[in-house]
């Protein structure tokens, strides 16, 4: 399925192609739990930054793996570059527009302990 969505201020604007069978992983973690992040996991190759790049800023902590990216302006991150999937932007699925009729299977991921809830991602 084709969905876009982007920041609150409108600034980022972005255009995924998303596997609707995909199950989301709601993330416990302190970054996941504090902003109401839910992960929708995009392969590189299918997601398109329409708008916005120069007004993204960037945010690593812990291992630094991850680069979470927030806009400049109103602070939303609806896209980052998860540790977990390398290969993959992690888009939160509500920051997507309105009006797509999905409605996913969530499952919890304990990203408080990382390195074992990440051995049994499939």
């Amino acid at each position: 399925m084709k969905l876009s969505g982007g920041c609150h201020c409108g600034t980022v604007r972005f255009s995924a192609e998303v596997d609707t069978d995909q199950t989301l992983l709601d993330c416990n973690c302190s970054i996941c739990s504090q902003t109401g992040f839910l992960h929708v996991i995009v392969p590189h190759k299918d997601f398109v930054l329409e708008q916005g790049d120069g007004d993204l800023t960037s945010y690593r902590f812990g291992t630094g793996q991850a680069e979470h990216l927030f806009c400049r302006h109103c602070g939303i991150k609806s896209f980052y570059q998860p540790r977990s999937h390398p290969d993959c932007w992690s888009v939160n699925f509500h920051c997507l527009d309105q009006g797509h009729g999905w409605t996913p299977q969530i499952v919890t991921f304990d990203g408080r302990n990382w390195e074992q809830a990440a051995a049994q991602i499939p």
